[in-house]
């Protein structure tokens, strides 16, 4: 049996209703990264930040959950080996995520729909699991 890792992800407005995971686009497909180190996650969420991206949350979340998520909504996923070379995000972001969808749907009736490039949220039955999860680590 292969023991779970505790891992960790970014998080954009962590707790709230419009919560999302942080995914990279490559070719057609998402991918989470799962960083064995909490630093180096928060240096990619840094990065992010420097880029004019929303500042995500680092949360740590065991890493079979995250695979679970990933095999039910048909993203890849990529460990993020500690102390690995640096990983730099795209330079080329989403123009919208589909949490500022959502948000801009919700102020007006009339906005324009803009198909989203990447599916980032999870389900609150899945959030609540992992909201569980991680308050058991405590």
């Amino acid at each position: 049996m292969i023991t779970p890792m505790r891992i960790f992800v970014l998080i954009f407005n962590a707790h709230t209703d419009n919560e999302g995971i942080h995914t990279v686009r490559v070719g057609d497909r998402n991918k989470i990264l799962m960083f064995e180190s909490e630093d180096d996650a928060l240096r990619f969420a840094l990065m992010l930040e420097a880029q004019d991206f929303p500042t995500p949350t680092v949360e740590a979340i065991d890493s079979e959950e995250i695979k679970e998520f990933c095999e039910s909504a048909g993203y890849d996923w990529e460990i993020v080996p500690e102390n690995s070379d640096l990983i730099i995000p795209p330079e080329l972001n989403v123009e919208e995520t589909d949490w500022q969808v959502e948000a801009a749907n919700a102020d007006s009736y009339e906005s324009e729909q803009v198909p989203p490039a990447a599916e980032t949220e999870f389900s609150e039955s899945e959030l609540e699991s992992i909201r569980r999860k991680l308050e058991g680590l405590l």
